[in-house]
């Protein structure tokens, strides 16, 4: 059987072909058709020359990232109780610019007259203070006949408890308007207290969702035979169908896909505790791996908060792509603007003018126009000299300045990323490695490796496609969850095992759609926190005693004191992992003869040596400066660092110290 991996990116659409008879791996990288993602597929399907019919195709999709990015989704109706129609609006009434006089008001994502609300209330103790009655249904109905919206989000106050109403709404929409209609209900999407977090979860699901389902139906159509599965934002795979129903679940399926592939990869050479920088054409995915990838429930897709389980990130607008220019006050900025890849930067030759990372990079040499793409895409020095000329012009500078400090620009915006995910959070960089991938990320791993006073780093074998080699490694899962809300003294551990039972049938269920009739290994935690507190934080489950004196000293750990109040059990998890696949690196052997050449590096006096990856052999050590290039990326070794080969093919720096 034949097993692919795709990541499609703002700029490049990655493929990583494994043929599980005979243990070979294939790569392949093609611009991307961001206006219908699947022609870049079937292109580079057609490429790689793949026989579908024994195919599973694992898809890292950006389908529904930017349809919420570029306010793209589908007209959506929003159904919730009398006097909280404007709850999605409001929000957490928190100020993106806390000093500014005249804010810019942002449109709501759900206009006002789509709101719509129903004469229906729990109490927060689940007690029917309001039912909708058949008179109340009908008259729904007819609202959603007259707004014609493609999607519903129904959210009612407190469904996580009792779930009745919002389905007897469910199925009378159903009945009213049969398929025509997709709908999302907040009690099986997030299942969860706070009623904006679950809102705006279940009305994104509904924003996109159609968007998704109609995007994987035209993928499947075209590859005949094949089975399909999607990278969601947790890091597992799911069926063509789940991810269609939950579509929000998909938010940062590609960069879940780059994780899996550093923690892969890295584990593989003997590193666990990781800073991963995933540098493309557009953005750069910052994460920190302590031996396991971390999760979390409060992430944020643009203004948005996104509270299903996610890859823990940080996302900034750094790419090989990302625009220079010089603002008004003559400061050089980069980013976060994109050339993306259409024109895409100028080097490319497609019509772009503005002078973009990756063209610096070919002004100071380190970036070869022949070796780009192993050679099938050459690109053009001259038009990246005239495109970062004009801003040297701006800022009185040579092109050689300039073309330096856009690289110093953005490196400096990467560092920054890094420290937020792990200075910012009590972890010193020195104690873990720089895991450096993506198509433009080794250019920049060792300036980066440097600020941060790091000694070692690692470009990882495929670097260039590696969020489409960690879908390969992905197991399938099903995360599910439900709020419970009790004091952790009086919880009852028998009834909260019959509500994990619960979760564990319908993860199953779902969970059999892609990984069929294997063993699946359940993981169980619950939130906590003090009564009174806002945040929680996760803890796998146990007893309530041990479950109390663990709270205690994590709490202790994370902000430095512990306090004498009750804890309070807020949510049950449920993690469902099916087998492990069966994708494994080969060992490394060389490709291609040994053929050392030199080119030209700004800041050198004497020519660099410019080695192939293909030919390296396990154990060589080069010391920078030295250019290794590959068919989808280009590793930059800096004065001051020595790069050795380890037997899986991954690439070690270390700093030397001297």
């Amino acid at each position: 059987m034949a097993y692919l991996g795709v990541d499609t990116g703002g700029t490049f659409t990655d493929f990583i072909l494994f043929d599980e008879s005979t243990g070979r791996v294939s790569i392949h990288k093609v611009l991307s058709t961001p206006d219908a993602p699947e022609r870049a597929i079937l292109q580079g399907l057609a490429d790689l020359d793949i026989d579908t019919s024994d195919l599973l195709l694992v898809h890292g999709s950006t389908v529904a990232t930017n349809a919420v990015l570029e306010g793209k989704g589908v007209r959506t109706a929003y159904i919730t109780n009398k006097g909280l129609a404007d709850v999605l609006t409001i929000g957490r009434q928190a100020r993106k610019e806390l000093y500014s006089l005249q804010p810019e008001k942002e449109p709501p994502l759900i206009p006002q007259q789509l709101c719509l609300e129903v004469d229906s209330r729990l109490s927060a103790e689940g007690e029917a203070l309001a039912t909708l009655d058949d008179a109340g249904l009908q008259q729904l109905c007819r609202q959603i006949d007259a707004l014609a919206p493609r999607a519903v989000a129904i959210n009612l106050l407190f469904s996580f408890i009792d779930d009745a109403e919002e389905k007897r709404i469910e199925s009378a929409l159903q009945q009213h308007r049969a398929e025509s209609l997709f709908i999302s209900r907040s009690s099986d999407v997030l299942p969860e207290y706070r009623e904006y977090e679950r809102g705006i979860t279940t009305t994104l699901n509904a924003y996109v969702g159609p968007l998704m389902q109609g995007y994987l139906k035209r993928l499947e159509q075209k590859i005949p035979g094949s089975r399909l599965a999607v990278m969601q934002s947790s890091g597992g795979i799911a069926s063509a169908h789940q991810a269609g129903q939950y579509s929000v679940q998909l938010l940062l399926s590609g960069p879940a896909g780059g994780l899996k592939g550093a923690q892969f990869s890295a584990a593989k050479s003997g590193f666990e505790r990781l800073l991963s920088f995933d540098m493309g054409g557009t953005s750069t995915d910052v994460s920190i791996i302590d031996r396991e990838i971390g999760l979390t429930t409060e992430g944020r897709i643009g203004d948005y908060p996104v509270a299903v389980p996610m890859v823990d990130m940080h996302t900034i607008g750094a790419g090989g792509g990302s625009i220079a220019r010089v603002d008004a006050g003559g400061l050089l900025l980069v980013g976060p603007e994109s050339a993306g890849a259409d024109p895409g930067p100028a080097c490319y030759g497609k019509g772009g003018k503005l002078a973009a990372v990756t063209d610096a990079n070919v002004v100071l040499g380190r970036l070869l126009p022949d070796a780009f793409l192993g050679g099938r895409m050459v690109l053009d020095k001259h038009k990246s000299e005239l495109a970062v000329a004009d801003v040297a012009q701006a800022l009185g500078m040579n092109v050689f300045e300039a073309a330096s400090g856009i690289i110093d620009v953005v490196n400096d915006h990467m560092v920054r990323a890094l420290r937020v995910m792990s200075v910012q959070r009590g972890e010193n960089p020195k104690d873990y490695t720089l895991v450096s991938f993506g198509g433009a990320g080794g250019l920049h791993v060792c300036a980066l490796a440097d600020a941060l006073q790091m000694q070692h780093a690692l470009v990882p074998v495929n670097a260039g496609v590696l969020s489409a080699l960690g879908m390969l490694t992905a197991q399938p899962s099903r995360e599910r969850s439900i709020t419970i809300k009790l004091l952790l003294k009086e919880c009852n551990t028998a009834d909260i095992e019959v509500q994990f039972k619960q979760l564990h049938d319908i993860a199953e269920q779902e969970l059999r759609e892609i990984a069929g009739d294997c063993n699946m290994q359940a993981q169980h935690s619950v939130d906590l926190r003090y009564r009174g507190q806002s945040y929680t934080l996760n803890l796998l489950w146990d007893t309530p005693e041990e479950l109390e004196y663990a709270y205690h000293e994590l709490h202790e750990s994370q902000y430095g004191h512990r306090m004498d109040i009750d804890v309070e059990l807020v949510n049950i998890r449920l993690r469902l992992l099916g087998e492990k696949p069966a994708f494994d690196l080969p060992e490394w052997q060389p490709s291609a003869e040994s053929r050392e050449r030199y080119a030209s590096v700004h800041g050198f006096d004497e020519p660099v040596r410019v080695l192939s990856r293909e030919a390296l052999r396990i154990n060589q050590c080069i010391d920078g400066p030295a250019l290794v290039t590959e068919t989808t990326s280009t590793t930059w070794i800096d004065q001051g660092w020595r790069a050795r080969l380890d037997r899986w093919g991954n690439i070690l720096l270390d700093a030397i110290n001297e």
